[in-house]
């Protein structure tokens, strides 16, 4: 889950919801400055599907070691290091179904999410939260995903649906860059964040070359982007959610209670040039 904090406590959104709104995101981008992605259909499903995974894992809230809602917050915003709070191989196994539930209709995707899971298992992942004795299974998941990306980019290239262009080492890497891209800001505007942003990669123009793009808060859950990637000049997007009420819960009984009995609310996310 993600979590917002709230002045009587907490506001949970399931981690398909967070897609679901990064998958708006990705819909809208592309201009005359910004290059719109390739094959499309294909990249947007791969964002909006990229946490399918979690959707049984978030029908219920879980808790830290410190009684708080176990889910991704402002704090851990550009990090990905609390492996001492989570089951790893639990953990691992519900990121490669994320990849696998959409392998089974949309392969192309499913390289896109498996790019994406191993790039937060490499490069923004800290080892050293990580029980010596489980480093083993984490090497040999990444191994694994690997090899299912070239099996499924083999699966792409003999369907006869993509270009040789759609299938590219660069292709792919500037999609994965956008899930990146997208599924940060959609984090960011979940949550809340305060603090200065870029949406982690430079990403590429319509005339050639790439751009960073810089994320500036300017009210709630309002946020200023430059240069403005969309196709559209504001951006309003609904992010659905349930409220509990207190920091702290002395066990999941008591939070669980909360979150179901509790009214699905809808809050919104501006993006604004």
């Amino acid at each position: 889950m993600l979590r917002y904090r709230t002045e009587e406590g907490w506001f949970l959104l399931t981690h398909p919801e967070h897609a679901r709104i990064a998958g708006e995101f990705a819909k809208a981008w592309g201009n005359g400055f910004f290059r719109s992605p390739f094959p499309r259909e294909d990249v947007l499903a791969g964002i909006r599907r990229h946490d399918d995974g979690w959707a049984a894992r978030d029908v219920k809230p879980l808790l830290t070691r410190e009684g708080k809602p176990s889910a991704f917050g402002v704090d851990l915003v550009g990090k990905y290091s609390a492996f001492e709070e989570i089951d790893l191989a639990d953990y691992l196994g519900v990121r490669g179904r994320a990849m696998e539930v959409v392998a089974a209709d949309n392969p192309y995707a499913a390289i896109l999410i498996s790019m994406h899971t191993c790039n937060l298992l490499t490069v923004h992942a800290d080892r050293s939260t990580i029980r010596p004795s489980d480093l083993p299974l984490l090497d040999a998941f990444l191994e694994r995903q690997e090899e299912r990306q070239g099996e499924l980019r083999l699966h792409c290239a003999v369907s006869g649906r993509y270009r040789d262009q759609d299938l590219t080492a660069q292709t792919l890497l500037e999609n994965f860059r956008l899930l990146q891209a997208c599924d940060n800001m959609s984090l960011m505007s979940c949550v809340d964040y305060g603090g200065p942003a870029t949406l982690l990669h430079p990403l590429p123009l319509t005339e050639g070359g790439t751009s960073e793009v810089t994320v500036t808060r300017i009210g709630v859950r309002r946020f200023r982007l430059a240069p403005w990637p969309f196709s559209v000049e504001r951006l309003e997007v609904p992010v659905s959610g349930r409220r509990v009420v207190g920091e702290r819960f002395g066990n999941v009984a008591e939070i669980e209670s909360q979150f179901l009995s509790a009214p699905i609310e809808t809050l919104s996310i501006t993006l604004e040039a």
